[in-house]
């Protein structure tokens, strides 16, 4: 049976500049007669990443927002290529990331989750067998059977986050900029990562929540600029955040 766990050798990973380019027309014929065009380089997202995590680990991902943690989760679920380096993820990966991904607005609240669970690695007869489970938990009513493009941004977020804490997986990516929906389904929806942790062979926590991060996990990584700049214990990782929190305000 193989081992559980994640290896990374000098990864590196760039945003493609062609996504962020402007096609129109419009836009074309603007920048002809622009006389000091700047030409968009790709960005560096993810800098020599080498790492390893085992199997029994759960490991907060720290820094400040656009350090590279979010990043870092789609990379190892795969969800963005690498340009260089060695990825190895042995597992079944569990992805809690952006929750609208995967959704096709003109079909309904059923459909899409046949289509998201399939996006997400799972069998049609594996999305079927939890399809009951996920509809209940997401407390769409009715509206399960109409097109996603009449609901809601509430019940859209439910929808996504109970299709994809149903699914199986050893490895469990979780990013903690979500919400879903009200009081009460948030209480649910924190009770199922909950048990979602407890179960995972091993967890990945993208987070700002210090006292989450050293409740969940034994380790914690820093990322600044997209590189790693400290890696070890979470108290530790913790101080080091705040030295580096403080050396920028200075």
């Amino acid at each position: 049976m193989e081992e559980i766990g994640i290896k990374l050798k000098d990864v590196d990973l760039y945003y493609s500049s062609v996504a962020f380019k402007e096609r129109s027309l419009k836009a074309s014929v603007l920048s002809f007669w622009k006389k000091n065009k700047n030409e968009l380089k790709d960005i560096h997202a993810l800098k020599k990443i080498s790492l390893e995590i085992k199997r029994g680990e759960r490991v907060a991902l720290l820094g400040r927002n656009g350090a590279g943690k979010s990043t870092f989760l789609k990379m190892l679920a795969d969800l963005y290529p690498i340009r260089s380096g060695i990825r190895e993820v042995h597992g079944n990966v569990r992805p809690l990331l952006e929750l609208s991904l995967g959704f096709e607005s003109e079909a309904t609240g059923r459909e899409n989750i046949l289509y998201r669970g399939l996006m997400l690695g799972q069998s049609p007869k594996q999305v079927r067998e939890k399809t009951d489970e996920i509809i209940e938990f997401a407390e769409l009513g009715d509206f399960i059977d109409y097109p996603i493009k009449t609901y809601s941004a509430g019940m859209m977020v439910r929808l996504a986050f109970a299709i994809t804490s149903s699914l199986e997986g050893d490895i469990l990516l979780l990013d903690e900029v979500f919400g879903a929906g009200d009081y009460a389904f948030m209480q649910k929806a924190q009770k199922r990562i909950t048990g979602l942790i407890d179960q995972a062979k091993i967890v990945v926590y993208a987070t700002h929540d210090w006292g989450s991060a050293k409740t969940f996990c034994q380790r914690g990584l820093l990322f600044s600029h997209g590189s790693i700049v400290f890696d070890g214990p979470i108290d530790d990782t913790v101080n080091e955040y705040l030295k580096l929190l403080e050396a920028e305000k200075q």
